[in-house]
């Protein structure tokens, strides 16, 4: 029961670890926006607020442009790369259809050559041996 006891209060202490941990970090993430807004009230007086807002609207709208075009070249590399890969697949169909083409007349020659080669076969006539054989091991 030790034991257990020892590991509840590992992991009681791992947890408040993490919670401190977090609410450091939370604290860190809130103190900025307040910073930020401290800055601007000292410089406010020297902007509007639409002077700001055109600021702000001018540097969104330059971010998601730049998302744009990253978003385009991402999108022409993974269509250079499916058609690289397209290409390499077909051509690995026309090898391997090739070589089934080239197997399959391979196989059609010997075919050929082997029925060119072959003698005709010739009709055997049937012997009553065996009826005689039978005849003798039963007398015997």
């Amino acid at each position: 029961m030790g034991k257990l006891k020892s590991y509840q209060e590992q992991l009681q202490d791992m947890v408040e670890k993490g919670i401190n941990a977090a609410e450091e970090q939370q604290k860190k993430l809130a103190s900025k926006p307040f910073e930020y807004a401290e800055k601007l009230e000292s410089g406010a007086r020297e902007y509007s607020v639409k002077d700001l807002r055109t600021r702000y609207y001018g540097y969104s709208e330059s971010l998601f442009d730049q998302l744009r075009n990253l978003n385009s070249r991402v999108g022409s590399f993974a269509a250079d790369l499916v058609a690289k890969l397209e290409k390499e697949a077909a051509e690995g169909a026309d090898t391997v259809a090739d070589a089934a083409d080239e197997v399959t007349s391979v196989a059609q020659s010997t075919k050929a050559t082997a029925q060119a080669k072959k003698p005709a076969a010739r009709k055997t006539t049937a012997r009553k041996s065996t009826s005689t054989t039978k005849s003798d091991s039963a007398t015997a």
